[in-house]
């Protein structure tokens, strides 16, 4: 039986917390440490059990990522019910300011997403008014798309943490444009630019790379530099350079590592701060993968 108490939450607000007050609580990996821009993710295990009636301030999706079997489950959602079986691969979507109520009757990973509504409307056009971009409700809906994506989320917070941010942000924005299109109101046709930026504008996002490179760059804060929506300069910028933003970055950042090392002047823990690396793990990640070999391998080589 569902319960019909109402429960208010502000994910920007109680973070951790407002997940406990739904679900007794924490979860077991959230993205509150690796700094994402108003993208809120969480994942747990969660036992059979129910919620009360929530209202988040923020667009909610759930992502069922591991369901050993079936799950039986009751919904209310937007003041409509459903006894709904759910399987691995499936949604659900809450919108901002819809009550949705839960209980289910078996164990299963869940990952959580949460959007600021404006974060929502800004990800295609920045001159949007989020009162005109309603998402819809969606009881338990299959959707490749979104179940990948949700999985590459969770894949690179557990495995690079705080320097996932910029990776994670260029994921959020494409689920958020493939919500805008198959789950809203009226149904997105997003505009085609071919060619790249214009070279002016390319230079000066590069220089802007350059210039910042060893602090924590953000997708929203590149495309601010040419003025620009997320979305379209992600796509421009790899049309370019051939390279997400994210991969560019790190590309820049093996290179001005490299040189660093060739100097001989600082440690490679030192190196891997001054070119932007949360720490010398992950610099002898990227640079094993793009350089073929390691700092250290690389400073005895030419130390010969």
């Amino acid at each position: 039986m569902l319960k019909t108490k109402s429960l208010s939450v502000d994910f920007s607000k109680e973070k951790e917390d407002g997940y406990k007050r739904i679900f007794s609580q924490l979860p077991l990996l959230t993205s509150l440490s690796a700094n994402w821009n108003n993208v809120y993710f969480a994942y747990d295990w969660q036992a059979a059990g129910e919620t009360p009636e929530v209202l988040s301030k923020q667009h909610g999706i759930a992502i069922f990522t591991e369901v050993p079997t079936p799950i039986q489950a009751e919904r209310r959602l937007d003041g409509r019910f459903q006894s709904e079986q759910v399987i691995q691969g499936n949604i659900v979507v809450a919108p901002a300011y819809t009550g949705h109520r839960a209980c289910w009757d078996t164990a299963g990973g869940v990952i959580l997403l949460g959007f600021e509504p404006t974060v929502f409307a800004h990800a295609i056009y920045e001159s949007v008014d989020p009162d005109r971009i309603e998402l819809l409700p969606h009881f338990a809906t299959p959707d490749p798309l979104v179940y990948q994506i949700g999985l590459a989320l969770k894949s690179a917070l557990e495995n690079y943490g705080a320097d996932s941010r910029l990776y994670a942000e260029a994921m959020a924005n494409a689920l958020i444009v493939h919500l805008l299109q198959h789950y809203c109101t009226q149904k997105l046709v997003l505009r085609e630019y071919l060619g790249g930026l214009p070279k002016h504008k390319l230079q000066q996002v590069i220089d802007y790379i350059n210039t910042y490179l060893a602090q924590d760059l953000s997708l929203k804060e590149l495309a601010a530099v040419v003025q620009m929506s997320s979305h379209y300069f992600s796509q421009l910028f790899k049309q370019s350079t051939g390279a997400t933003p994210h991969q560019y970055i790190i590309r820049c950042r093996i290179e001005k590592a490299k040189q660093l090392l060739l100097q001989r002047e600082f440690s490679i823990a030192e190196i891997a701060s001054q070119v932007g690396f949360v720490d010398q793990s992950h610099l002898n990640r990227h640079f094993k993968r793009l350089m073929g070999v390691t700092p250290k391998m690389l400073e005895q080589k030419y130390k010969k």
